[in-house]
């Protein structure tokens, strides 16, 4: 069981036992379950009737229908209000529907009304006076230690030791077994409920086996003991009063002179406690009556810490100046109740104070005190609230409109168009507006930082946090800087009329991908891997010069002096890439021509002879040969050869193919009839190749199988200019091999293990 469920059951149990004793004693039978028997609102009814000394007028006795009860609940539920007991969050339904948690809460608040707020020790009340006056009855006892309202009573001890304290004749407490938590927790149940008329309103268990007793609970059971041992000493005092008069009166003739005396004594102590009754009474009600002047006259200035500021000096005079306050009101009134009492001993007259000086007087004084003291800290919470409301709206206005301001500053950046130059200018015209921007965004931080002070955390006002806007002021800033060089770029590739569209677009990318700090220009090691990516390499000593003349014209090697560059190294050059764009238009975008596709070019017959030769070629459909312009590779005639070997002759189980030394042919490596095994150990771990195997498999319910497939096998750490060749000539000897029916791709074993090559070829069979 939660602990929250036993001290649910504890309480429920502990305040239907208090609130039997008010039934019982006035003839009510009791209560077994408070969400049944509070249902109706009778109950509830007769309790308040009991405790307010009152009658409610009539009611419901027998109510039927819900609406009945409902009437009865609200009968209760006022009057508990017009007695000043502030209820929270309950109403009649909840009492009807039995919603114990507010049931247990409503019935916790009468006992502090009718039990506990009257408990007083010392200045401190309620809670507070309790703790004191239990830890001042059991201080003697060594081995009780009262710190709470729960673990300090779960022995028994705490009771027996206020039993023993008040009534010695009832317990023998040194002859108790301190161990036996149990015994000594029944024995004080006992002794309370059958000569102390305290009620046993909690189970041995309870204290003895509840892993934390329920403070509740306990102070309402301690709270009885607290009234019976107070009751208990009045009654003793008036009997020591009577003994003394009695004794006083008998032997009148020998006292005479003395009792002359001790009036004369009596009378010159009474004028000096009411001397000094009024005198305190007096500088109290001008101490109280001073601090209510200054909280009146105190204006806040909406500043965080200036409220801050207020609020500790309110917890301080709570803590300070109002308990010695507390202190001096309770001594005040004792010396008031002193001099009345000595007047009534001797039956002389009462005193009656200064006009303004009365006991009514103070606990007026006192009442407004306290009014004020709540006027005083709702309205510190309350500017609190305000200041951080406030800071709220400010950091969320200020945010709003500067997000506002970079969303609008980028949108005109992307509306940016006309002639390059005049785009150019507004680019560089929005750039100059960054500095009064990051301005701007210091004001956002210091009104951040103001809510950080004020412990301000949370903002429905605005989405956005300095950090955030800080964010995108520096993407703006990269927008507008990448803009400004797209521009700059564009101006310079438009006069550049000496360069194919296909050349500006390559030398452009190359130049944004290596200029890694996007500055629009390339350090020396930038450029360098640029000018080898293209191709173009040169030694150390003529790099060297080239980037220091290109820095002393340029001021840096920006990309027009870069696109200049190129210019000077390509210029009536015809790249590869040129070559490419050729063929490809003669081709009409086929990876091959015909003799046909040259003819209609109007290319010369001579050129046409020599491409023929010169160009990889595979008949088609048709017979006529397709010439590879795109690899430029050659298959050589040992290619086909092993090939029909393996597929028609079946001399071999597989042939390895690969590029000669100068990449300019494709030529047999290795012929085999070894297994599958044999072939993978063959596939080097960091070259491509190409092969074909004739792979048998068993297909299931069809029998055996044969599949010719090709291999194109490129491994990871193959040499990227490596795969690239045999990319690009894969398609030369691919078209070649006729009768392959599957394919495979392999970057490493995984890929053409025997499992993998066999779930393909299942597939397709």
């Amino acid at each position: 069981m939660s602990l929250e469920i036993q001290t649910r059951n504890m309480q429920e149990r502990t305040f239907c036992k208090w609130l039997n004793t008010k039934l019982e004693a006035n003839g009510y039978p009791p209560m077994t379950s408070l969400v049944k028997d509070l249902s109706d609102g009778v109950r509830l009814i007769q309790l308040m009737e009991i405790m307010g000394d009152t009658s409610l007028g009539r009611y419901n006795k027998n109510p039927r229908m819900r609406v009945q009860k409902a009437e009865n609940a609200t009968k209760a539920l006022e009057f508990i209000t017009s007695r000043g007991v502030k209820l929270t969050n309950i109403g009649p339904e909840d009492i009807i529907d039995g919603n114990l948690k507010l049931i247990l809460g409503m019935i916790w608040t009468l006992i502090l009304r009718f039990t506990i707020a009257d408990i007083s020790e010392e200045g401190l009340s309620a809670k507070e006076g309790l703790l004191l006056w239990c830890q001042r009855k059991t201080a003697p006892y060594k081995e009780v230690d009262v710190q709470d309202f729960s673990h300090s009573w779960s022995d028994g001890l705490a009771l027996c030791a206020l039993i023993h304290c008040h009534r010695p004749d009832l317990l023998d407490y040194d002859k108790l077994d301190k161990g036996d938590r149990h015994g000594n927790t029944a024995l004080a149940f006992q002794i309370a409920a059958e000569h102390l008329g305290i009620p046993q309103l909690l189970e041995v268990e309870d204290l003895c086996d509840s892993a934390r007793p329920d403070e509740r609970s306990v102070m309402t059971y301690i709270a009885s003991f607290f009234h019976a041992f107070s009751s208990m000493g009045t009654s003793d005092r008036i009997f020591i009063i009577r003994v003394s008069v009695f004794m006083g009166n008998a032997d009148q003739a020998e006292t005479e002179s003395r009792r002359v005396e001790n009036f004369a004594d009596l009378m010159q102590s009474v004028w000096v406690i009411r001397t000094d009754y009024e005198r305190r009474a007096r500088l109290l009600l001008a101490n109280l009556e001073e601090v209510q002047n200054q909280w009146a006259a105190s204006v806040f200035t909406g500043v965080y810490i200036d409220a801050k500021e207020e609020q500790s000096n309110f917890n301080t005079y709570k803590q300070t100046t109002k308990r010695t306050w507390v202190t001096e009101r309770q001594d005040v009134i004792t010396l008031f109740g002193n001099v009345q009492t000595k007047l009534k001993t001797y039956s002389l007259a009462e005193y009656v104070p200064p006009k303004g000086l009365a006991p009514s007087d103070l606990d007026d004084a006192w009442q407004r005190l306290l009014k004020s003291e709540a006027h005083r800290s709702r309205g510190i919470n309350a500017e609190i609230r305000k200041i951080k409301e406030d800071l709220r709206k400010k950091f969320a206005d200020l945010a709003n409109a500067f997000e506002k301001r970079l969303h609008d500053v980028s949108v005109e950046l992307t509306m940016i168009e006309g002639p390059l130059e005049d785009q150019q200018q507004e680019a560089k015209e929005i750039q100059k507006r960054i500095p009064l921007l990051s301005e701007d965004l210091a004001v956002v931080a210091a009104a951040e930082a103001e809510c950080m002070a004020a412990n301000v955390e949370e903002n429905d006002y605005t989405v956005f946090t300095w950090q955030d806007l800080e964010f995108e002021l520096e993407l703006l800033v990269q927008n507008i800087a990448k803009k400004i060089s797209f521009i700059d770029n564009q101006i310079v590739s438009r006069n550049m009329t000496n360069l194919t569209p296909a050349q500006l677009e390559q030398f452009e990318s190359t130049f944004r991908y290596f200029d890694k700090d996007e500055t629009n220009t390339l350090n020396q090691m930038e450029m360098m891997a640029a000018l080898a990516s293209l191709g173009i390499v040169y030694s150390d000593q003529d790099m060297d010069f080239i980037y220091e003349q290109l820095v002393a014209d340029y001021g840096a090697v920006t990309f027009e002096a870069f696109i200049n560059l190129l210019v000077g190294i390509t210029e009536d050059q015809t790249t590869p890439d040129q070559l490419l764009e050729s063929f490809q238009g003669i081709a009409h975008a086929k990876p091959f021509v015909t003799e046909l596709d040259l003819r209609l070019a109007h290319i010369p017959q001579t050129a046409i002879d020599y491409l023929v030769k010169a160009m990889p070629s595979s008949p088609n459909e048709s017979g006529e040969p397709e010439y590879d312009y795109a690899s430029g590779v050659g298959v050589n005639a040992d290619c086909l050869t092993a090939y029909q070997d393996l597929k028609l002759g079946k001399k071999h189980k597989f042939v390895i193919y690969q590029l000669n030394a100068q990449n300019t042919e494709i030529v047999v490596e290795k012929t085999s009839s070894g297994n599958y095994e044999e072939f993978l150990e063959s596939l080097p771990e960091d070259q491509p190749r190409f092969a074909v195997f004739d792979f048998e498999f068993e297909k299931e319910g069809a029998g055996k199988r044969n599949k010719i497939t090709f291999f194109s096998w490129s491994p990871d750490g193959s040499k990227i200019k490596q795969k690239m060749v045999y990319a690009s000539s894969k398609d030369a000897l691919r078209r070649s091999l006729q009768g392959v029916a599957l394919e495979i791709q392999g970057t490493d074993l995984e890929e053409v293990s025997y499992e993998t090559v066999l779930d393909k070829a299942n597939k397709g069979a």
